[in-house]
């Protein structure tokens, strides 16, 4: 019998937390993988096993390619673009990796707005471009899909001193809805806008007690609710394009 080829999907910032946990889930759901991180190769490495080892649950077997890519670097994208644009498959790209940093007012230098602006919604945009070709000749039903990562804070619930991070989601979001159009109809873009699916590191016990105090599901979402909401985007909503999908417990109603 002859073998079928497995989609091909690329996560981008899949070292850990929410890109680790879609990379998992798109394994399971029988893609291969083209993975990426800026300096977490070790974490890389231990997903990319992961990712392995639950395709191999689901009954098959994934392979998986990590690239290192600092998507601040405009030469880096561009060369990592170029590879892309060179491949033989892509059907899902998964724009994750991004740049989450505080920028109050009186100490944003023009230097840290351009590299947030640069990982944020630069990179997914010459990366789509690149990928454009590959998606539009995807044999996924529905098409090729593109998954985006905004933030609900940036549709009209803006966060105190994160305006450099909100002003690059907010030109990511754009992307999403222009894109849609620009490459429809054979692929799919649409983005998740999470309220908290993984809280950072450092923040205080008090601030997440607070904000999930208004969450009405009173709970913070995981990166497998991410990563359930990307499969879902990429498989099965085959009518669904230029949509922001709140992903946040209900925050936005409180």
């Amino acid at each position: 019998m002859t073998k079928v080829a497995r989609p091909v999907a690329l996560v981008t910032g899949a070292a850990h937390r929410v890109g680790a946990a879609v990379a998992l889930e798109l394994a399971a759901a029988g893609f291969d993988l083209v993975l990426t991180c800026h300096t977490r190769s070790a974490e890389l490495e231990i997903t990319a096993q992961a990712a392995r080892d639950a395709a191999a649950a689901s009954g098959g077997a994934c392979s998986v390619e990590l690239h290192r890519v600092d998507f601040a670097d405009i030469a880096a994208v561009g060369a990592f673009a170029a590879e892309l644009a060179g491949r033989d498959r892509c059907d899902a790209l998964i724009h994750n990796a991004s740049v989450y940093e505080p920028s109050p007012l009186g100490s944003i230098t023009d230097d840290e707005l351009v590299r947030q602006y640069r990982v944020n919604a630069v990179a997914p945009l010459l990366l789509t471009q690149a990928a454009g070709e590959l998606l539009r000749r995807s044999t996924l039903v529905g098409g090729g899909a593109v998954v985006c990562f905004s933030d609900i804070h940036v549709l009209g619930r803006p966060r105190l001193r994160f305006a450099a991070y909100s002003m690059s989601k907010a030109a990511l979001t754009q992307m999403v809805e222009g894109l849609a159009r620009e490459l429809a109809p054979q692929v799919r873009v649409n983005a998740i806008a999470p309220g908290v699916v993984a809280w950072p590191d450092d923040t205080p016990a008090a601030e997440r007690e607070r904000y999930e105090l208004r969450i009405p599901l009173r709970r913070p979402g995981t990166p497998e609710d991410a990563a359930k909401l990307v499969r879902w985007l990429v498989l099965d909503a085959t009518y669904v394009t230029g949509e922001i999908i709140r992903l946040d417990g209900g925050r936005w109603l409180a």
